[in-house]
């Protein structure tokens, strides 16, 4: 994988946490905090494991925490991605 977008993360976001009530994960979230769109940090943590298992991305957990925004997320997940290939 090249590049992880926003339409896979928020794709795993659903598939690994469930759609979060209130929140609205289509549309321009790239900047909303993620407590804002209703994933909490435990949230974020299922979303980094099922991507290490998946595509090795191997993201620290205090890493995940300080990741505040999809846009922060997506910037370490692809980060971790251009490293290993």
């Amino acid at each position: 994988m090249s590049k992880f977008t926003l339409i896979d993360l928020t794709d795993k976001l659903r598939e690994c946490a469930g759609e979060a009530e209130g929140g609205d994960l289509d549309g321009d979230v790239l900047d909303t905090p993620f407590i804002e769109l209703g994933y909490d940090s435990l949230a974020l943590l299922q979303v980094t494991g099922v991507l290490k298992r998946e595509l090795g991305v191997d993201l620290a957990d205090d890493a995940v925490v300080e990741a505040e925004t999809p846009r922060l997320l997506l910037d370490m997940i692809n980060e971790c991605l251009s490293v290993a290939a």
